[in-house]
């Protein structure tokens, strides 16, 4: 699973997740990425569970990268504690995502076999997603 080897500070506010993505929103590595259209937290589990889908389907060929990285620590209480008394401790890791970021990008595969693998990996997601095409992709 994802998480950051060590943080200034354990535990993190919630904050809010507002606008859309000012960076992050445009293919670098890949010819084919899924961008999503909602904001949200997604878990480590949720990244883990979307790669896992692409690559099984994509047997191996090609490359993958994802362009999330869940570092925000997410705290829980344990079930039937009263309030107060603190902050629970951390019980796992999301990156805070808005609309237009771009999630994961497939190079070195067809555009039916990219499509079908994010497809995939989509439904692994708690947000819609949309499938995109580099400019400078020729069949």
């Amino acid at each position: 699973m994802l998480q950051p080897r060590r943080t200034k500070y354990r535990k993190q506010q919630k904050g809010r997740i507002k606008g859309n993505a000012g960076r992050g929103h445009r293919l670098t590595n890949g010819t084919f990425g899924i961008k999503t259209m909602d904001a949200a937290l997604i878990t480590a589990r949720q990244i883990e569970a979307a790669r896992i889908a692409a690559t099984r389907y994509m047997q191996r060929e090609g490359s993958i990268w994802l362009r999330i990285f869940p570092d925000k620590p997410i705290t829980k209480k344990p079930l039937e504690v009263r309030m107060g008394k603190g902050k629970g401790n951390v019980e796992l890791w999301a990156a805070p995502v808005k609309p237009g970021r771009m999630l994961i990008e497939l190079g070195g595969v067809s555009q039916a076999t990219a499509k079908e693998a994010l497809r995939l990996a989509a439904q692994k997601l708690p947000v819609r997603t949309k499938f995109v095409v580099a400019r400078d992709y020729k069949e």
